[in-house]
Order: structure tokens, then C-alpha cells, then sequence
């Protein structure tokens, strides 16, 4: 680390939750439950006429996004699609629906054991701490927050859906730093997601921690390496410490 840290930032997906089924099905699960929601307000269209060749609303998000580091946020672009066809629908009645399919993935998430002993630790050692997630919803990331109890930990919680771009956009990190007035050399980002976590923070030049034991795919060499790396949270602490 390159200087005596006084921030940590966590990612939230993969690193502080992680998922245990497969998440294609659960998508359709969801989709489906987001169209009888939306179907009881009265929306006569159905999914393929606002999709496309797309399955659900979350294959039609994702691919939209995948090449830009703009989050315009799911309610959004459902809304912008949903208006296309001539349908409308109430604020309301459209995050009841959006609400109703996030029930089927947050059942999805689960807290690591190690999560809040670990953060309980950081409290105790002085740091101050902050989340930076990236997520389609934000109104979704703050109820997997609140489900988890991790809330009382964080200082600062930011989603890429209510900032509007997403890591590794430089700017969401930098709005994490002026939150805290400190210099990135004194903050340290813990992410599983290399480019997002890894990368993006280095660009700003933030100490990074990559942490390990969910990272599924391999990652290109990029030429970027992390501070440090890791397999569990409960080894931060003493990382950070010494």
C-alpha cells in the first residue's frame, strides 16, 4: 500500500453477497413475475413485443449497457421501452412491478460469513468505510443492503443506477473521495471484479485489494496488478494493519 490507509471501499456483489443458483432461470422467473405484476395494472403488451429477440428485461438491459459505462437504471429503460408500444403506466405501478421481479433474484443473495465480523474489525481498527456497487436498480442494491444489515458499516453507500455511470468510470470513484476528502493514495477498493474493481480504481489511484474466492472467469492480463489479493474478507484486517 502506498500510504497509511484511512478509507476502505467494498464492492457489494461477489465480495460482501454472493449467489448460490444459476442466474439464467432465475431471470425468467423474475421477468415472468415482473409481467403479472404488470399485466394486474392493466399492460396488455407481452414480453417479445417490448424485448425484442431478448428473453427478459434483464438480458435487454444488459446488453444494452455492455458496451458503455452509462446506467441509465432498469426502471428506466422498461418505462422508455413500455412507452414505445403506447403503453403507460404510473410511476408507481411500474416499481411495484420492478419490486415484485427483484424479490425472486434478492432471494438469490447471501451474506459471507466473514462479511461483518470483518467490517466490525475495520470499525474497531478506525477505518472509515464506504460502498461502491454497481447495479441496474438502485432502489434493489439498497434493499440487499438493508437485508444483509450491512448499512450500519458504511459512512457512504453509492449505486452506479443512482450515479449514473458505473465502475470503472472514473467519476463514481472520485465522487466516493469527496465524500471523504481524501487523497486516493489513502483509500484501499475491495472488489472480486478485476476491470470494475481493480482497474477503475487504480486509475484514480486508490490502493486495490482483489479478492479472489469468487472470481469465476479468468481475467487478460492487462499489465495492471493489485496491491494485494486475497481469498477471504477475515484477511484484511491484519493486511490493512500491517
Amino acid at each position: 500500500m502506498k500510504k497509511p490507509i484511512r478509507v476502505v471501499f467494498f464492492d457489494l456483489g461477489n465480495t460482501l453477497l454472493y449467489d448460490k443458483e444459476p442466474w439464467e432461470k432465475l431471470y425468467q422467473e423474475a421477468d415472468d413475475v415482473l409481467w403479472k405484476s404488470l399485466h394486474t395494472f392493466g399492460v396488455q403488451a407481452s414480453p417479445a413485443e417490448i424485448y425484442g429477440d431478448h428473453e427478459t428485461l434483464f438480458h435487454y438491459y444488459y446488453n444494452l449497457r455492455q458496451n458503455e459505462l452509462d446506467e441509465p437504471g432498469i426502471g428506466a429503460i422498461l418505462k422508455s421501452l413500455l412507452k414505445r408500444k403506447g403503453v403507460a403506466v404510473s410511476r408507481e405501478q411500474l416499481y411495484a412491478a420492478l419490486r415484485s421481479m427483484y424479490k425472486v433474484t434478492q432471494a438469490n443473495w447471501y451474506l459471507e460469513d466473514d462479511a461483518i465480523p470483518t467490517l466490525q474489525t475495520l470499525k474497531e481498527h478506525g477505518f472509515q468505510l464506504g460502498l461502491i456497487s454497481n447495479g441496474a436498480d438502485d432502489e434493489n442494491t439498497q434493499t440487499l443492503i438493508d437485508k444483509a444489515r450491512l448499512r450500519p458499516f458504511f459512512e457512504y453507500i453509492i449505486s452506479s443506477a443512482a450515479f449514473g455511470k458505473r465502475k470503472p468510470h472514473p467519476s463514481i470513484f472520485r465522487a466516493a473521495l469527496n465524500h471523504f476528502r481524501v487523497r486516493a493514495e489513502e483509500t484501499v477498493m475491495v472488489g472480486d471484479t478485476f476491470e470494475a474493481d481493480i482497474v477503475g480504481a487504480q486509475r484514480v489511484g486508490m490502493n486495490t485489494i482483489w479478492i479472489t474466492r469468487r472470481v469465476r472467469e479468468p481475467v487478460a492480463d492487462s499489465g495492471v496488478r493489485p496491491d494485494a489479493v486475497v481469498k477471504s474478507l477475515n484477511e484484511i484486517p491484519a493486511l490493512l494493519s500491517a
